[in-house]
């Protein structure tokens, strides 16, 4: 920037160039990633794999707070509340942040938001290891007759939308017990509190490789073999016509965050996160898939899992506004 300075009348007009402070480069203090749901969670888990990548990546401290409720919705919206200028993050599975405006909770669509996908889970079916249920046969016979106490971390959650659908299937009924995340939902069902949790595999591994958990199916369109856990028949053996679309976890942030915080996250993904033996570990040892995409690619990515999710959610009785309205058509 130049100015002029003007000395009194007769003197001579001296131009001083004066250099402008430099502007700060993005990131310059540390960011807050906000994970929606309690801690050991699916989304809990890779987040913070994923955040200690970025901090070598970013150069600045990115930490990891934990704010669940209201089945993510708490914890999501701070993120949105928050001053849009890249410091505040948020993270989970992109289905639950694309319908929350269709259960009223937000009032924000999956395309105001930018997506930074890590991995794509899958949802099983598992009983304690002494159920008297042994197969998907047997699970639907008594999901059908009704009575089934199902461990879940809450509505719009993986597991309420895995039984959810598998009710609907078969025209059942179950009792929906609420945790307050994945994980303690899972150790309902070990401890024989509830009779079934339909939770991600990534949060039931350790439960099924230490035997304490029968896996009877996963919601996906082919078998799935676990280390330590043997192979886990698809749920299209006895539903064939079941929609399955997989589940894909990541950070997102506001989609209007200043250009230079988009461009410094797309280089990240595309050059360290593609590249990060960390999360490739880390999806391979918990039966999840490595997924890294961002842009309209991560968006296209998603889409089917939210369009089945709505309406699952409306046609549930437990939407505020018809998908329609929300330019969400069923799929």
């Amino acid at each position: 920037m130049r100015f002029k300075h003007y000395l009194a009348a007769g003197a001579t007009v001296v131009a001083t160039a004066i250099a402008a402070p430099a502007m700060a480069e993005w990131p310059e203090k540390p960011i807050q990633l906000i994970v929606p749901w309690g801690a050991g969670g699916a989304t809990d888990q890779v987040t913070r794999i994923v955040a200690a990548e970025l901090e070598d990546a970013l150069g600045q401290n990115v930490v990891v707070v934990n704010q669940e409720g209201a089945s993510g919705s708490i914890g999501s919206k701070a993120a949105w509340d928050a001053p849009h200028d890249g410091y505040t993050w948020t993270a989970g599975a992109a289905k639950d942040l694309g319908t929350y405006a269709v259960t009223g909770k937000m009032d924000t669509s999956i395309k105001d938001w930018d997506l930074y996908l890590n991995s794509a889970l899958a949802s099983v079916i598992s009983v304690p290891a002494n159920s008297e249920i042994n197969d998907l046969a047997g699970f639907l016979a008594a999901l059908k007759a009704g009575g089934l106490k199902v461990g879940t971390s809450g509505v719009n959650s993986a597991g309420h939308s895995s039984i959810e659908a598998l009710s609907n299937a078969v025209g059942g009924a179950y009792i929906h017990a609420i945790y307050d995340g994945g994980a303690t939902a899972v150790q309902s069902t070990v401890a024989g509190e509830t009779d079934v949790t339909t939770q991600l595999i990534s949060e039931q591994i350790d439960m099924l490789r230490a035997g304490v958990l029968k896996p009877i199916a996963i919601i996906s369109d082919s078998d799935v073999e676990v280390t330590g856990a043997g192979v886990i028949p698809s749920v299209l053996s006895e539903l064939p016509d079941l929609a399955v679309a997989p589940i894909y976890f990541g950070i997102f942030i506001p989609g209007d965050v200043p250009d230079e915080v988009t461009a410094k996250m797309e280089a990240a993904w595309s050059d360290v996160m593609a590249n990060s033996s960390a999360l490739a570990e880390y999806t391979d040892g918990r039966g999840s898939i490595m997924t890294v995409f961002s842009g309209d690619e991560a968006q296209a990515k998603v889409w089917p899992s939210i369009q089945s999710n709505a309406w699952l959610l409306h046609d549930g009785g437990q939407s505020t506004i018809s998908p329609d309205e929300l330019d969400i058509p069923r799929p």
